[in-house]
């Protein structure tokens, strides 16, 4: 019998072709394959992600990745590296960061030199890769940061919220504890120490 979550690394994975940087390949290969697949996903996951896809059908890949630079590195609370939201820019992001690289190395998963191990889409992908046990308890341990991104997203009434939307779904609904962690970074914001981090600095026009 399969089971009820099966399709979740499926989800995961679209929700990462989403997220990364709209290149020259996005819309001929990422975009209609991400279509392909939500239309096979729960309701509830698939439909944002169709709803996304539909709102780029008419606009240019230029506008696109213009669009996604103007969201997502101009915008603090829009950040798409998960450790920011708990860390900001400290030495114990610099941390974080290691621990990332490290769970993914002992499951045989290595990164690119252009890849941050907290990209969201980086995530996503390697939650796809492991399944669904330990990709949700890896995305749980971000739950704050997903959810605070996910708020950010739609009050400034980017698309990208639909795609945030559908990786809730994958989710359990917020603790108390967890509603409290939102509640604390939308009024405070991550720390602010700007040491640390030299040797993970990303490169602006990829997003990663």
């Amino acid at each position: 019998m399969t089971p009820p979550d099966a399709w979740m690394p499926r989800a995961w994975q679209t929700q990462s072709l989403l997220l990364a940087y709209p290149d020259d390949h996005f819309r001929q290969h990422r975009l209609p394959l991400a279509r392909r697949a939500a239309a096979t996903l729960p309701d509830r996951a698939g439909a944002p992600l169709l709803a996304f896809a539909e709102h780029l059908d008419g606009r240019t890949q230029e506008d696109t990745a213009a669009e996604y630079v103007a969201t997502f590195d101009h915008r603090k609370r829009c950040c798409l590296f998960l450790t920011y939201y708990a860390h900001g820019d400290t030495r114990k992001r610099g941390l974080a960061l290691l621990r990332l690289k490290r769970t993914y190395a002992a499951a045989g998963w290595h990164l690119t030199d252009e890849e941050l191990p907290d990209h969201l889409a980086v995530v996503l992908e390697f939650a796809a890769a492991v399944g669904t046990r330990d990709g949700s308890r890896l995305l749980r341990d971000h739950r704050a940061g997903i959810e605070l991104l996910r708020l950010a997203l739609r009050e400034t009434g980017s698309p990208w919220s639909h795609v945030l939307d559908s990786v809730r779904a994958t989710l359990p609904r917020l603790t108390g504890g967890e509603h409290t962690a939102v509640a604390r970074l939308a009024a405070e914001g991550p720390p602010e120490e700007q040491v640390g981090l030299a040797p993970f600095a990303p490169d602006p026009a990829r997003g990663l």
